[in-house]
């Protein structure tokens, strides 16, 4: 393993992404202490915090790496981009046009790229102006002008777009995906405090040390079973017939066409978290009493917030992996080059034979995400242990550091390296 991680720093280009990622992280965390003028801080804490564990602003406080409760530029973190590209990929579904633009192929998602950055920033201003008007009405700006209004939504608008373009740069010029790099980085930065906390319940004799037992042992159980599913795969025989082109002879050979449980990666969890934070956060900012009861009904931990999580997981699930893998264009692409999958007629048949495996290898990925994702709130009263967001937390963390991983070890085996998972 360690010679593995020396050859990642011998190959140049490697090395460079690797730093840069890594760079982009330090970027992020400094950004996550730098205050947004005219706010007061701890009357922001108290508010928005002084409820205890398990609010909204608790689960957007995960995933802006303790920057909302510092206030910081970096406030809303990148939940308005995946918001809007939740948006823009639902869209594709009803817009004929964006369809179009989907499939016509690297132009094509540039555009629909651009309309994602577009969509970002008026969520990004929604949003700021909301949380703005929230902890106005508390106090939280001491004798606000129109022009300390405007600086709070501008700053909490250009941070947000700041870290959509940050994870863009991580798309384009480091390893792995940007936005999973980011609420990877939150995440991380979150434990530390959380094992302290754990440990001053521990001393303090709230917490026992069977607790911690079944604490550690669910934590195993997740990450064995994440690794476990991520790397699993079905395997699909493919047979390529000969081809002769002048005087060589082309194909003839075996192969597999490889359908992995988990396609859809640790997305689904991050689109189905997004989506039940939103109206929480809206519902928040409404000065009505029908928003603060709907606040209520769907604030996290809750059962009714426990069957939409459950269900949208499976629904994202299903999603993305119909966005990511396409029979149709697979089919087309083995059909072109003279490829078959035996017993089975080339065109109409293999989509419908690669559609129908594809919905029965991604329901038990849906199940299995699903039951990460919603463990932790059964075993919470049990263990006595705050691991309300724990099992969302390992999974997107063990998720990412699994695709980031098996991109490093694709470009170290290109090279002739042994890679990380000899």
């Amino acid at each position: 393993m360690l010679k593995a991680l020396s050859n990642v720093f011998k190959v140049e280009e490697l090395r460079n992404k690797v730093l840069f990622v890594l760079g982009v992280m330090v970027v992020y965390r400094i950004g996550a202490h730098i205050p947004v003028p005219g706010v007061d801080i701890a009357r922001v804490q108290e508010m928005l915090f002084g409820g205890g564990p398990g609010g909204v602003f608790d689960f957007l406080d995960l995933f802006a790496g303790g920057a909302l409760s510092n206030f910081s530029i970096f406030a809303m973190s990148i939940t308005p981009y995946i918001t809007a590209s939740i948006i823009l990929q639902l869209l594709q579904v009803v817009i004929p046009r964006l369809e179009e633009l989907a499939r016509e192929g690297r132009e094509g998602k540039k555009k629909i790229a651009q309309y994602t950055r577009y969509l970002t920033v008026a969520l990004a201003l929604v949003q700021g102006f909301g949380i703005t008007t929230y902890i106005r009405q508390f106090g939280a700006i001491p004798d606000p002008s129109v022009f300390d209004l405007t600086v709070i939504v501008v700053s909490l608008t250009a941070g947000t777009t700041f870290l959509m373009w940050l994870g863009e740069q991580v798309n384009e010029y480091g390893i792995g995906n940007g936005i999973s790099i980011l609420i990877f980085t939150s995440i991380i930065a979150r434990f530390p405090s959380d094992i302290m906390q754990t440990w001053t319940l521990f001393r303090a004799g709230t917490v026992t040390a069977f607790n911690l037992l079944i604490f550690l042992i669910l934590a195993i159980i997740i990450v064995a079973g994440i690794i476990f599913v991520q790397q699993g795969e079905r395997r699909i025989p493919v047979q390529y017939s000969k081809r002769i082109v002048g005087r060589k002879v082309y194909g003839g050979r075996s192969t597999h066409l490889p359908m992995k449980v988990n396609q859809a990666g640790v997305m689904p969890v991050i689109f189905a978290s997004s989506v039940l934070l939103f109206p929480g956060v809206i519902a928040q900012i409404l000065p009505f009493g029908w928003a603060e009861g709907m606040a209520n009904v769907i604030r996290p931990g809750s059962t009714l917030y426990i069957v939409l999580y459950g269900l949208l997981t499976m629904f994202f699930t299903y999603f993305y992996t119909a966005i990511t893998f396409n029979p149709e264009e697979v089919a087309d692409n083995m059909k072109k080059h003279g490829g078959f999958i035996p017993g089975i007629r080339p065109g109409r048949s293999t989509i419908k034979y690669l559609d129908k495996i594809l919905v029965r290898v991604t329901l038990v990925g849906a199940l299995f995400l699903t039951a990460v994702a919603l463990l932790p709130f059964a075993m919470g009263p049990l263990t006595g242990v705050d691991i309300a967001f724990g099992g969302t937390s390992l999974l997107i963390m063990i998720g990412v550091a699994l695709q980031t991983m098996q991109q490093i070890e694709s470009q170290l085996l290109m090279r002739h390296y042994d890679g990380f998972m000899e």
